[in-house]
């Protein structure tokens, strides 16, 4: 009795924390400018941006798809907000999809090819998370085949994976500038970071701003620094339109539907649908209202209807974002209204093409520096996912044998993988799906220890 009165205590304590409930009834410039407060916390250009590097785009189509992600991001968070899960959730792009994204395009042969190539991996995988919410067994598919040592690993083997891309080809390798300027940069970038999230630390909530600001301050010092050292090159921005149209479905680009592409990004798909259920957890407890299993589907519906809508604008997998818990929290902010505003500004930023082509105008180094760490964390939040397991001897072979694979396959040489058979190719091609796939058969097969 008395733990369950402690309990009860404790969920009004929470819910006297919130100045505004999410059902409440908020300005419209109110809601303008904490929506705005949540759009600078979520670094929605990072991933698009890293894609593009990643792949080497062209700056044109960089900002096209910094464009449509914004766009996409904007959608998503007003149908998940306001039609499915009803609870304030920001939608947003992953960084886990990043290295599965690079092994299709690289795998499908690149160019137009390579990228629909992913937009059509990105499509069915999610039409499937559509039908999983419907048929309400996602819950289910992750107990069996994706528990935390799973879902840790492959977390773990996707920062892992990019890693040595982030240090090779957008630091050492970054083009416009000498190998000395590009480390010095990325080192400059790196280390602004840490000190804004040392800062947001050391002054815990009235140094939230640094922590908010902390990508974005790396950037701009990034920048500063690497106009000093004159590699700066902004020309495109004085071309771009201050407003601009998104790309159109089977107009700007298509869809090709490979079968190792798909089955790679159904995998995850899943894994995301794992993370953002975390996500879902942390802001539920913020709010202090309880998921239901009918939240939880609805939820799915939802992530399925705006990855669907991401790929139809030529963008990749949107999910929902942790941080806009923290924000919650300081603000004691909750209403859906807000996250309305946060939709609308995305969309806004989405039709600006000046916004886009600066945001594709930062130097790889700068970016690589802040990229190497986001890795990093990835990685280190797949350890997170696994910190309550008990590590016996078959758990350390789900863990290596899979972190084995991801380092052979991206270090393996090029002309030795396009001997192989086709198949071969696409499978090992993706050392993201190859390792995934070997987590779970390992999982599934090895006997458990005593």
């Amino acid at each position: 009795m008395k733990t369950q009165v402690n309990v009860q205590e404790q969920a009004h304590l929470e819910s006297q924390l919130l100045t505004v409930l999410p059902d409440e009834k908020v300005s419209f410039s109110k809601s303008v400018i904490l929506g705005f407060q949540h759009v600078l916390a979520m670094d929605v250009y990072v991933v698009p941006f890293l894609i593009a590097m990643l792949i080497g785009l062209q700056p044109n189509q960089s900002s096209a798809l910094i464009q449509s992600t914004f766009i996409a991001a904007g959608l998503a968070t007003i149908v998940q907000t306001y039609f499915c899960m009803k609870l304030p959730i920001a939608q947003g792009p992953s960084y886990v999809p990043l290295g599965a994204i690079v092994s299709i395009y690289a795998a499908s042969g690149g160019g137009e090819l390579g990228w629909s190539s992913v937009l059509g991996a990105s499509l069915i995988g999610a039409i499937l998370v559509i039908i999983l919410g419907y048929a309400g067994i996602f819950n289910k598919i992750v107990k069996n085949f994706i528990p935390p040592i799973v879902g840790g690993t492959i977390i773990f083997i996707v920062g892992l994976s990019l890693l040595p891309v982030a240090i090779r080809d957008n630091i050492y390798g970054a083009s416009g500038a000498s190998i000395n300027q590009n480390v010095l940069l990325a080192l400059i970038s790196g280390a602004t970071l840490l000190i804004f999230v040392v800062l947001g630390t050391l002054f815990r909530n009235k140094g939230s701003v640094f922590r908010i600001l902390s990508v974005m301050m790396a950037l701009v010092v990034g920048c500063i620094s690497a106009n000093i050292m004159g590699v700066l090159d902004f020309s495109a921005i004085s071309s771009a339109k201050w407003f601009s149209m998104p790309r159109i479905a089977f107009v700007d680009f298509g869809f090709s539907f490979n079968f190792s592409a798909i089955i790679t990004m159904v995998i995850i798909y899943i894994v995301l649908l794992a993370e953002t259920t975390g996500t879902w957890f942390a802001v539920s407890n913020v709010i202090n209202k309880p998921l239901t299993d009918k939240n939880i589907n609805r939820g799915v519906i939802g992530e399925g209807i705006g990855c669907l809508i991401a790929s139809v604008l030529g963008s990749t997998p949107v999910t929902g974002y942790s941080t806009n818990a923290g924000i919650i929290s300081i603000t004691g902010v909750a209403s859906r209204r807000v996250f309305l505003a946060v939709g609308g500004w995305f969309v806004l930023f989405g039709c600006s093409g000046k916004l886009a082509a600066l945001i594709s105008s930062i130097p790889s180094a700068v970016i690589g520096g802040v990229f190497a760490i986001i890795c990093g964390i990835i990685a280190i939040n797949g350890v997170q996912v696994m910190k309550n397991v008990t590590i016996g001897e078959k758990e350390m072979y789900i863990i290596a044998l899979p972190m084995i694979i991801t380092l052979a396959l991206v270090l393996i040489p090029g002309d030795y993988l396009n001997s192989l058979p086709t198949f071969v190719q696409y499978l090992l091609g993706s050392p993201i799906l190859a390792a995934s796939l070997a987590a779970i058969l390992l999982n599934k097969l090895l006997p458990s220890g005593k």
